[in-house]
């Protein structure tokens, strides 16, 4: 047996003793040392994630898609050089037989797993992962766990910059502070972007060097070439299409709890092109590559790092004791 984090209904989880895994054909074990707490976790728990009301994901629920760990098993067909290897994995688990699949878009196959998140593949807020080796990245030697565990947000925040289609010069405003907005800020700025950052409390993000990090009502009259929302916001969507440049874009990566409004007749009189992003699979290894470079260093936006006996706490919202003002929480489930 070993021990997992367990999503029992809308507002109640605990640590559960359940049964080890056990790698399939095509899978492989992972010893789980980092996972990271997002705000899908956040909305499994307290009940508004969209997927527990259209009814692919269900209670009981174990969360967690944000990981990093050591290959400890392989199951038949596997490669064994995985053994011993710090790796880290897509979320997005497609069938492998649709059209999507085939086109490339596994990430959006009407059948997927996503971990921890739809029914079917239980996530890394365990001890213990099981997970598909066709999934796996292999973590470069120089990488910690810790890193490793922020490869997820930051394949988001890379997709997002892709989409963003800036060069170099050219002004990002990012809507939200959080880890995905903070690192598509990284990115951007590493790509010689002038980087512009919305935020409720602009403290954290002025600490990293993003000195044009302003509130809403600081927010200065400037031709926007693309604005990113990372925010969970229901009303920063729509003002991303008022407050962008015309004939540019606007990038939706932050989900709300309620539906949000935005008025089409302004994103065709503006002539707006509007991305959204489901998951991280196609920015995984490019980030891998950044953090592997030395571009970007993500370990300044880890908060702290707590054991599986406080998860629960940290999905109600609690900040555990000694936090800096960083965004991230990571759990080690060995502690």
């Amino acid at each position: 047996m070993m021990r997992a984090l367990v999503l029992t209904g809308p507002g109640t989880a605990e640590v559960r003793e359940v049964p080890e895994p056990v790698a399939a054909a095509g899978q492989v074990v992972v010893d789980v040392e980092r996972a990271g707490v997002c705000g899908t976790d956040v909305e499994l728990f307290t009940g508004e994630m969209s997927y527990l009301h259209t009814g692919v994901a269900s209670y009981p629920l174990r969360p967690g898609h944000e990981w990093s760990g050591t290959v400890t098993a392989t199951g038949p067909g596997v490669d064994e050089s995985w053994l011993g290897r710090r790796v880290t994995g897509d979320t997005m688990i497609g069938c492998g037989r649709c059209r999507r699949c085939h086109g490339g878009r596994h990430h959006v196959c009407p059948e997927r797993h996503e971990l921890g998140i739809r029914d079917g593949l239980p996530g890394a807020l365990a001890e213990r992962l099981a997970f598909p080796a066709a999934y796996l990245h292999a973590l470069p030697d120089g990488l910690d766990a810790v890193t490793g565990a922020l490869v997820e947000p930051a394949g988001n925040a890379h997709r997002c910059v892709e989409a963003a289609a800036l060069t170099a010069g050219e002004r990002l405003l990012v809507l939200g502070t959080g880890t995905i907005g903070l690192l598509t800020a990284m990115l951007a700025r590493g790509r010689g972007w002038e980087v512009h950052l919305l935020a409720e409390d602009p403290g954290f993000a002025r600490s990293l060097g993003f000195d044009r990090t302003w509130r809403r009502g600081e927010l200065p009259d400037l031709p926007w070439d693309a604005v990113v929302d990372a925010s969970n916001s229901p009303v920063l969507p729509g003002l991303a299409v008022e407050l962008v440049d015309p004939g540019r874009r606007v990038v939706y990566i932050g989900l709300a709890g309620s539906p949000s409004v935005i008025d089409t007749r302004e994103v065709v009189l503006k002539d707006v092109t509007a991305v959204g992003i489901l998951g991280a699979s196609a920015g995984l290894a490019p980030a891998i590559a950044a953090f592997a470079a030395g571009t970007m260093d993500p370990r300044s936006l880890v908060a702290a790092t707590v054991g599986l006996d406080e998860a629960a706490g940290v999905l109600a919202g609690r900040r555990p004791a000694g936090a800096s003002a960083a965004p991230k929480i990571l759990i080690d489930p060995a502690r």
